[in-house]
């Protein structure tokens, strides 16, 4: 398996790099944005770790763009720690943040964590299936995964798509952010209850753009969770 580190700290990427490939991993380092995200979108790769402080591109920048073309996991390895970091990272589609220092071990138990989900999720994706779920203007199909509002296609990640369906197919029961979590990253993920509501909002601001009730499809349930309501 391949993974493409975007680092500047040349010791940190190497340490990165040493470690992975002693667990069998392919490693590329680039210590610049612009060019780690040439790389990113013109290989395969099965994982991504990307600096937030880099030349050229932000991090952040980074993931945004990555995320419009790949769904593959991305991890955040970065020396800024702060809340809102972190949120803005889980925002742009990020699936972890690893504050420095790190355990190396940690690192790659979590790359393999990441990996093995995903690679769960898309083996899961492509079963044959002929369901085609329609409710308020909202049509998914669960056979090719895809989204639309009226025609118009939504696209969503992996997990917003999994956390949106599971939703919509337990109508009006109210879920806490914990057994979302669970639910949809499974019990043995790595990361908080925190990145359901991030994962809930960036949903809202897809399938209901522009509209003041963004509660339409799914509903908050103060002080218990979400549903979507029908």
């Amino acid at each position: 398996m391949r993974i493409l580190i975007i680092e500047d700290d040349r010791s940190i990427a190497e340490l990165e790099r040493d470690y992975l490939e002693i667990d069998g991993f392919e490693c590329d380092l680039t210590a610049d944005g612009n060019t780690g995200l040439k790389m990113a979108l013109s290989n395969e790769y099965d994982l991504i770790i990307i600096d937030i402080m880099i030349p050229g591109r932000d991090g952040f920048s980074v993931c945004s763009e990555i995320r419009k073309e790949k769904e593959i996991p991305v991890i955040f390895v970065s020396a800024r720690s702060e809340d809102i970091d972190k949120i803005r990272g889980f925002g742009l589609g990020a699936d972890d943040y690893i504050a420095k220092p790190f355990s190396p071990s940690e690192m790659v138990a979590r790359v393999k964590a990441h990996i093995k989900r995903y690679n769960k999720l898309v083996s899961s994706g492509v079963k044959p299936k002929n369901k085609v779920i329609e409710v308020k203007g909202l049509t998914i199909d669960t056979g090719s995964r895809r989204v639309y509002i009226g025609s118009s296609e939504v696209i969503l990640t992996v997990k917003e798509y999994d956390l949106l369906v599971f939703l919509i197919e337990n109508p009006n029961i109210v879920f806490s952010k914990d057994t979302l979590f669970d639910r949809i990253w499974g019990m043995d993920a790595l990361g908080d209850a925190a990145t359901v509501t991030v994962h809930v909002q960036r949903i809202r601001d897809k399938i209901s753009p522009g509209s003041e009730n963004k509660n339409k499809y799914i509903e908050t349930v103060w002080g218990a969770g979400y549903r979507f309501k029908v």
